[in-house]
C-alpha cells in the first residue's frame, strides 16, 4: 500500500527542490552582483528551512555548476567556483546548525562564516595560481560583496518565510 499523504508530500518537496535550483541557477542572469547573490543566499536559507540542509547543499553544489558549465557566470570566476560551492555548503550547515537558537544568529554567523572562507581562500591560496590582472577582477566580488549579498539574503529569506508561515 501506498501512503498517499507521504506521496503527496514527496511531491511538494521535489517541486520546492525544483524551484529553488532553477531560481539560484538562473539568479546570474541579473547580472548584477549584489542582487544575484542576495537572491541565490536567499535561497539557500530558505532551502536549508523548507528542505533541509542536505537538500539545500545540493542546490548551491548544482546550481554553481549549471551556471559555469553553461557559461552564466564570468568565466573570470572559474577557478573560484568550487570554493564558492564550498562557501555556500559552510552557509547553509552552520546556518542549519545554530538556527535553533535564533534565525538571526543562525544567519549572521553563516554570512560571517561564508565571508570569512571566501575572502581567507581568495587571499592566501588563489593569488598563488592564477594570474594577477585575473585576481583583481575576482578580488571585489570576493570581499565584503559576499558578506552584504549573504545578510541581504537572510532579510530576504526571513521575510519569504515569514510570508509562508514557515517561522
Amino acid at each position: 500500500m501506498f501512503n498517499i499523504q507521504s506521496i503527496s508530500l514527496r511531491k511538494e518537496l521535489v517541486i520546492a527542490f525544483l524551484v529553488m535550483l532553477g531560481l539560484a541557477t538562473a539568479a546570474p542572469l541579473i547580472g548584477n552582483q549584489y542582487l544575484t547573490g542576495s537572491l541565490v543566499n536567499a535561497v539557500l536559507f530558505i532551502s536549508a528551512v523548507i528542505l533541509g540542509w542536505k537538500n539545500a547543499v545540493a542546490i548551491g553544489l548544482i546550481s554553481s555548476s549549471i551556471a559555469l558549465a553553461t557559461g552564466l557566470l564570468p568565466i573570470v570566476m572559474a577557478p573560484m567556483v568550487p570554493f564558492i560551492i564550498a562557501g555556500n555548503a559552510l552557509l547553509v550547515v552552520s546556518f542549519h546548525a545554530l538556527r535553533s537558537k535564533g534565525f538571526w544568529l543562525g544567519a549572521g554567523v553563516a554570512a560571517f562564516l561564508k565571508f570569512a572562507f571566501l575572502w581567507a581562500t581568495f587571499n592566501l591560496v588563489l593569488n598563488l595560481f592564477i594570474e594577477q590582472n585575473v585576481a583583481d577582477k575576482i578580488a571585489g566580488m570576493m570581499g565584503l560583496t559576499q558578506l552584504f549579498t549573504a545578510l541581504m539574503g537572510a532579510v530576504i529569506a526571513y521575510g519569504a518565510l515569514r510570508l509562508g508561515k514557515k517561522i
